[in-house]
């Protein structure tokens, strides 16, 4: 009796809240038992209980050889927890040993179809979700048990003994990355400044061609309007026109030449020296008007002119 008593206390144990007890009878899977005062006949069930809901760790680190051929030593940690108690007691023998080889397998599956730079800098992120899912796919089909949390990338990079020829390419391409942010900062500046000059020339060339026209208009008009008036009165048209010429030649020269009829003189009229000789004239009188000026040098401009017509009547008597 005291040995029944015995016997049945021993069957007595405590499940946590975070376990779960998976139970085998005489060797054979009985039920899952979850977290309470729980009983079972010692020597008949075997009880063996799992902490299902505490994250686990599992680091990891080696060599893989990457889609462009390099070899890169990668170091990861692996998040897991325990998705099935049974599975994970039950389907595998050692669990954790199939993990370490299902992590390694993905890892390299990943990471032989990415290259260096994604698995070192750019896609450091993307191999790791890309070798979790990978991870859980395999551990699914051995039915671990396993739920794989997340894998973090600790570290990637080149062996030592390449290490100083990485650097080099790093180097060199940020090199490369600052000229096509100079070359890119350049062109910034340089085209919208050409392409206002470009405007600036559009504009200078519109208004020279919006003036040639209205100039080229005004003067057909004008050409219009003079020949109506040339068919009223030609003659007197024809003399306007050439005294309007002579007065524009005029205005623009500074020296005259007088053909006097009879005559084999001809007579120089500088005209600057005139005005010259005229404005020192009315400088010296301190007062005076431009109309004396100009009838000054008109005097002397008849009194050569007679002095020159006189001469040559004497000639030609002789």
């Amino acid at each position: 009796m005291v040995l029944a008593i015995i016997w049945g206390l021993l069957g007595f144990y405590q499940v946590d809240e975070k376990e779960q007890a998976v139970v085998l009878r005489l060797g054979k899977y009985s039920d899952t038992l979850g977290s309470g005062l729980q009983w079972n006949p010692p020597f008949i069930d075997k009880v063996t209980t799992v902490r299902v809901t505490e994250e686990r760790q599992y680091q990891a680190r080696g060599l893989m050889l990457t889609q462009d051929e390099n070899i890169v030593e990668i170091s990861l940690t692996v998040q897991y927890n325990i998705a099935n108690a049974k599975d994970f007691v039950l389907s595998i023998k050692n669990p954790v040993t199939s993990l370490e080889q299902a992590t390694d397998s993905a890892l390299r599956h990943v990471v032989g179809s990415t290259g260096l730079d994604g698995v070192i800098s750019t896609g450091r992120e993307e191999v790791a979700v890309s070798t979790a899912e990978k991870l859980q796919e395999l551990l699914n089909v051995y039915t671990s048990g396993i739920n794989v949390v997340k894998i973090n990338i600790e570290e990637a990079r080149p062996p030592t003994e390449v290490r100083a020829a990485y650097d080099d390419v790093i180097k060199a391409r940020e090199d490369l990355e600052r000229l096509v942010n100079e070359a890119q900062a350049y062109s910034n500046g340089v085209i919208p400044e050409a392409r206002g000059e470009a405007q600036r020339l559009r504009e200078e060339a519109e208004g020279y061609l919006s003036q040639v026209v209205s100039k080229s208009e005004g003067e057909a008009k004008r050409f219009t309007s003079l020949l109506k008036e040339y068919k009223k009165a030609p003659q007197v048209t024809r003399e306007r026109l050439y005294i309007d010429a002579i007065e524009q030649v005029m205005s623009n020269s500074t020296k005259i030449l007088v053909d006097t009829e009879g005559g084999n003189n001809m007579l120089y009229l500088p005209l600057d020296k005139l005005m010259q000789q005229g404005t020192t004239a009315k400088a010296s009188m301190g007062r005076g008007s431009k109309d004396q000026m100009i009838d000054n040098i008109a005097t002397e401009v008849i009194e050569r002119l007679q002095r020159n017509s006189n001469q040559g009547q004497s000639e030609r008597r002789r």
